[in-house]
């Protein structure tokens, strides 16, 4: 009579027993014990190349967000220049509230920067016809001193010191006041 004991087979007659192994995933246990660790070390190389490529998606995303962000406020802010201001007595008055305005609306849309972009409003005759006025307006954000995302150290990626928006609108003299 034969019986069965966990992992042994009792044979009573005999009175042997004889262990029976069954190698887990076709590998015996001393191929197992050569594999063990092996994991640990592939993640230790791969995962720093994962994580550096992570990175470098994070942080240029997060510059071509604030580039988007500082061009949508430039024309924005132009925008904000072609409407009637009043209280305007003069044409350098009235261009002088027209470039505030452009800049108070620019301003508006990139608080989330921290106000540590700066808008310059100026108004000049146009170079491609001198009898329009332009408004330009210009954002510029100092990514260098103030980077949106940590630079880690010993990584040293190649991002830009500053980021800069423009637009300008033409303004025709008899309709500003």
């Amino acid at each position: 009579m034969t019986r069965f004991n966990s992992a042994r087979l009792v044979s009573q007659d005999a009175q042997q027993s004889v262990r029976i192994r069954a190698p887990v995933h076709g590998r015996s246990r001393a191929g197992r014990r050569v594999q063990r660790g092996s994991m640990a070390v592939e993640f230790a190389i791969v995962f720093p190349l994962f994580f550096l490529v992570f990175y470098a998606i994070v942080t240029y995303s997060m510059i071509f967000v604030a580039q988007q962000s500082l061009t949508l406020a430039a024309s924005e802010g132009a925008r904000a220049a072609l409407r009637y201001e009043a209280g305007a007595t003069s044409t350098a008055s009235a261009l002088a509230l027209r470039a505030s305005a452009a800049c108070t609306t620019a301003t508006g849309l990139v608080n989330w920067l921290a106000g540590v972009a700066p808008c310059t409003a100026t108004y000049a005759a146009c170079s491609f016809d001198a009898t329009m006025q332009c408004v330009n307006v210009t954002l510029k954000y100092n990514y260098a001193s103030q980077p949106l995302v940590p630079s880690l150290p010993l990584i040293g990626l190649p991002v830009p010191t500053s980021l800069i928006a423009s637009a300008m609108v033409q303004l025709n003299p008899e309709n500003l006041f």
